[in-house]
């Protein structure tokens, strides 16, 4: 487990409290795990010059199609999108154009994140917008298939 100034250094210090009932046990938003790096993950991240923790954000960031460090990473962010269609993820819900097109509503999502100076103002509505958005696109796609939370 991280030290606390390496949580604080990240960005994570404080515990998230879930906005859903689902969000609990393995579907929390504060995920915390203390496990074994493959040594060849961890050389190539020394080789590299990227620590661990950055490869794990980084990834999670493009995956998630994020509104943040978007610039230059549209090639990454579709590579996963074809990572996720060739692991199965979602295989039993969705077909592989539907997987693509989940992704493409929250790239879509993020794409429009307020990139001018001194949007403070600006940068609150869409947060504020964006989060009954991701409500939106949950239920869209969690209850296409009759689901239940």
């Amino acid at each position: 487990m991280a030290s606390k100034e390496e949580r604080k250094a990240f960005g994570r210090l404080k515990k998230l409290k879930p906005t859903k009932k689902w969000q609990v046990g393995p579907y929390s938003r504060t995920l915390e795990f203390s496990d074994y790096l493959p040594y060849n993950v961890l050389l190539l991240c020394k080789i590299l010059n990227i620590t661990p923790r950055q490869l794990i954000t980084d990834f999670l960031d493009n995956f998630s199609h994020d509104a943040s460090k978007r610039e230059g990473r549209d090639a990454a962010k579709e590579s996963l999108v074809d990572y996720a269609v060739k692991m199965g993820y979602g295989k039993a819900y969705f077909s592989e154009e539907d997987v693509r097109l989940l992704f493409e509503d929250f790239d879509n999502l993020g794409a429009v994140w307020p990139t001018n100076s001194g949007a403070g103002k600006l940068i609150d509505a869409y947060s504020a917008w964006r989060k009954r958005h991701y409500t939106y696109l949950f239920k869209k796609w969690f209850k296409t298939i009759r689901r239940k939370i």
